[in-house]
Formats: C-alpha cells, structure tokens, sequence
C-alpha cells in the first residue's frame, strides 16, 4: 500500500518581517483603544488602560502577545512584588482584557504573522488576588470640623485675595455638607442650583463618577445642612467678583480666576480646590495637617448624616454609589451608636427574663 500525498491547499505566507510586525502592533492598540471606546468606557479608564499596557511593554521590550505565563510570574512575582495592590490587579486586569481582544479579533492574523496562539498570561495561579487597597478614611469630629471651618470664616475678613478664597472654602463646606466629590464640584454651572426643588433647593450633578468605566452619572443632591444658605452667600456675595453676567449660558458655579479669551471665567482647577483645603487644615486643623482631603470630607458627610439619622438607602442616593456596601464604608461613628443599641438590647432580654421569673 503506497503513502497518500497530502497537500495543504492554504495559501502559504512567508514569515512576517519586523517592521510588519511592528505596524500590526500599532494597529492592533489602536483597535483596541477603539472597542473600548465603543463599549461606553470612558477616555480617562482607557487612557489608564494602556499606560498599564504600556509600562508592561516596557519591561517586556517585545510584543504584548509574546508574553506567557512564566513571564507573568516574573514580572508579578519579581518585579511588583512590593507594589501596592491596587496597581497589581489594575496592571493585571489591562492585560486581560487586552488579551480577550487579541484572541477574540486576531488569533487567527496573529497565528498566521507569527506561529504563536495567543494564551492570556494571567491565569487562575498567578493571577493577583486581594482587592484595590481601601484606606481606612476616619474623618474629624463634628466639633473640629465645626471649628475649622468657623476658623477659616474668619480668615476671609482679612485674606489678601478674598475671591478665590471664600470661593474655596465654599466648595470645602460643600463638600463636608453634601459629599460631594472635587471633580462634581468643579463641573457645576450656576443653571445647576435648582432652587425650586424640593425643601431646600437641589444641585444637579452632571458629572457624577460612574461606576466601572461607565461614564458620568447625573443625580440630584438635596443642599442639606444649610448648604443652602452658604451657596445663596458665595452668588450673592462672592461670585460677582469672578463674572458680572449671571445668566450666560455654562457659567461655572466655582470660576477661576484667569479669563478665557472672550473675557469670560473658566472652572477652577482640582489643584487650586485641594491645596487650599490642605493649606487651610494647616493653620485651622493642625491635628489634621496632611490628612485632611476632599475624600476625608466626603467620608464625614456620610457618617454626619447616619448620626443624624439617616438610612443608608438615602445615604447611597445622595452620595451617587451604586452599591449600599460601599455606602457602609462611609460611615464612621464616633458616638456610642452601636453601644448604645446593644445596651438597649440587653436591657430588653432582661426584662423578658425577668418577666418570665416571676
């Protein structure tokens, strides 16, 4: 019996050169960084995305797909060894999904270019475990808070630059009063004060921090903790130094100092909002001096509001959390909340008990 000739009828591709395979790289991000896009991630998660990729890439010196699992070890095991866990699962989770791309759009080119079958390097042995690292962020008293900003109040009789600073240290109280977040803060226009809404009036934020990537997420915070009135002093008072036309359209409710070219304000920076809360803890709070952040404020508004007796369904909402459970890392008591409940419940059982001797 005589051997059968068999011939592979596939057209047969000579190996690709470097600089082909350098363009197929380019390419390959650039499709990428397009497919997210067009899943609804945001430019700044993508942009963190590939500067993971890239600082991967770097270690590399090749090609992403040429990575296999030993060098995932190496560069997890070794080289971050010692990084926090946060930027372990951030890396490890970009070379994921960069990996999902490449075998669900270019395993079959990528074969064909190079021999190789593309296999995510990250796999269920090495891959990074424990979650983003989530500090502990225990705010001030009430009564220091209290008297920080009573301190700074009284610093604006006599600041050199009244403007910025009473504007600063109105998103500050915003911030204790409302929680909300710099970036919400700097993105509101003064059409954003719905006055006419509810007991107190309503902030519209247009840019609330959406969840996974997802995109900003809007949401109506009540101005509690008469946040009311210190925004009606900052318009009335304050903020005719910055603008003189309060009904132009987009006009920001925190504006900078420096003019666009139309003579107009632009919004103030994250920069200008977070040195002067850190400046002004320094002189106010110097027991919080370096500790005291836009965060930290935040983290005090929700755990206020659970003193005072909010639920944590009302707490999530005016926070914009998708979660409940992140909501209950917000809340820090520094009263005697959780004594006093389990107090009141021994004292019931012990009725009970007493009733039943008798």
């Amino acid at each position: 019996m005589a051997l059968a000739v068999v011939r592979d009828l596939r057209e047969v591709r000579p190996p690709a050169s470097p600089d082909e395979l350098e363009q197929f790289e380019v390419d390959v991000l650039a499709g990428y960084v397009l497919a997210r896009a067009s899943a609804g991630v945001t430019d700044a998660t993508i942009r963190g995305e590939i500067s993971q990729l890239e600082q991967v890439r770097a270690w590399f010196e090749r090609a992403l797909w040429e990575l296999e699992p030993p060098d995932a070890d190496v560069y997890f095991g070794r080289v971050l060894r010692d990084a926090r866990s946060g930027t372990r699962l951030a890396r490890s989770q970009a070379l994921r999904s960069y990996f999902d791309f490449l075998e669900l759009r270019h395993k079959v080119e990528l074969h064909a270019l190079t021999g190789r079958v593309v296999e995510c390097p990250i796999d269920e042995i090495n891959r990074p475990r424990g979650a983003k690292d989530a500090k502990l962020r225990i705010p001030p008293r009430a009564d220091e808070l209290s008297a920080f900003f009573a301190g700074w109040r009284e610093e604006l009789v006599s600041c050199r630059k009244f403007g910025p600073s009473a504007r600063n240290y109105t998103a500050a109280k915003l911030m204790a009063d409302v929680g909300l977040r710099v970036n919400e803060l700097r993105n509101l226009d003064l059409a954003d004060i719905k006055w006419e809404l509810g007991r107190f009036g309503k902030l519209h934020v247009r840019v609330g921090k959406g969840a996974h990537g997802s995109g900003p997420r809007e949401r109506m915070v009540p101005l509690l903790n008469n946040a009311d009135r210190t925004l009606r002093w900052f318009i009335e008072d304050v903020w005719g130094q910055f603008d003189d036309d309060h009904l132009r359209y987009g006009a920001p409710l925190f504006p900078s100092e420096r003019k666009r070219g139309d003579g107009s304000c632009g919004r103030v920076g994250y920069d200008a909002l977070r040195a002067s809360l850190v400046a002004a803890a320094g002189t106010h709070l110097p027991a919080w001096s370096g500790r005291l952040t836009p965060h930290v404020l935040r983290h005090y508004c929700a755990s206020q509001l659970y003193l005072d007796g909010v639920d944590l369904i009302s707490i999530q909402e005016m926070l914009g959390h998708s979660w409940v459970a992140t909501t209950m890392r917000y809340i820090h008591v520094h009263r005697t909340r959780i004594e006093d409940a389990w107090i009141a419940g021994q004292q019931r059982v012990a009725t009970r008990l007493g009733g039943l001797s008798l």
